[in-house]
């Protein structure tokens, strides 16, 4: 897995009169998880989609380069190994293991390599016995976990993960946990929108808050565990 660092300066989004946010600089890099937070409208997902090359700001740079058509149906760089997972995935129409194995066709693999890694990651999700399923009968939290398989079996170097927990239960975020421990592991860096503190924003020791149109940071964030399933902020 090649790891990069993503830097951006002067970026800012505006809407006609209205401005949604400034940010003067922004960086981040390999191995580091980020909590991303703020109000509802104030900007969150458009970083995302900003920082993943899929939305051009209104100022600014950001440093990431060309995008191929797979990128964009996909919502992934492939040149720099980013993948933004939205809060509903787009899921293509074939079975549970074709939307995992599609972006491994990309990655120049056998057939049954593919087939082993997608097996793999469903299993890690739990999902190895509805592999050969149609993915439409699949509920919306199950969705996310292929979602997060086949973000798992690309080995990204940066992981944009927007409100991917909002529709899972305990479970399915501890599933999802496990995935995204292995990427920091490898190296990947991982950033999480989610309006509750989960077993997956425990993962992160930065947080950044959208708010008044500014982005605030906090290093090191610290995270007190209150109970085995609450997380706040100290």
């Amino acid at each position: 897995m090649s790891q990069i660092a993503i830097q951006a300066e002067d970026i800012s989004i505006r809407f006609k009169d209205r401005l949604l946010f400034h940010i003067p600089h922004l960086k981040f890099g390999p191995q580091e998880a980020i909590y991303l937070t703020g109000g509802n409208g104030v900007g969150k997902t458009t970083l995302l989609k900003i920082l993943s090359g899929l939305q051009t700001p209104t100022t600014g740079t950001v440093n990431l380069q060309h995008q191929n058509w797979f990128a964009r149906l996909f919502k992934s760089n492939g040149k720099n190994g980013v993948i933004y997972m939205h809060q509903t995935p787009y899921m293509f129409d074939g079975s549970v293991l074709d939307n995992v194995c599609y972006g491994l066709k990309f990655a120049l693999k056998g057939r049954q390599e593919q087939r082993s890694e997608a097996i793999t990651a469903l299993r890690m999700v739990g999902l190895e016995t509805l592999a050969n399923e149609h993915i439409s009968v699949l509920s919306g939290g199950e969705r996310q976990r292929v979602a997060m398989a086949r973000a798992w079996v690309l080995k990204p170097s940066v992981l944009l993960m927007d409100e991917s927990s909002a529709s899972m239960d305990k479970e399915s975020i501890e599933r999802q946990v496990v995935l995204a421990k292995d990427l920091l592991e490898r190296g990947s860096t991982l950033v999480i929108t989610s309006h509750q503190q989960n077993a997956l924003t425990a993962l992160c020791r930065r947080q950044w808050c959208i708010s008044n149109s500014k982005l605030i940071e906090r290093a090191d964030l610290q995270l007190i565990k209150k109970d085995k399933d609450n997380y706040a902020f100290g």
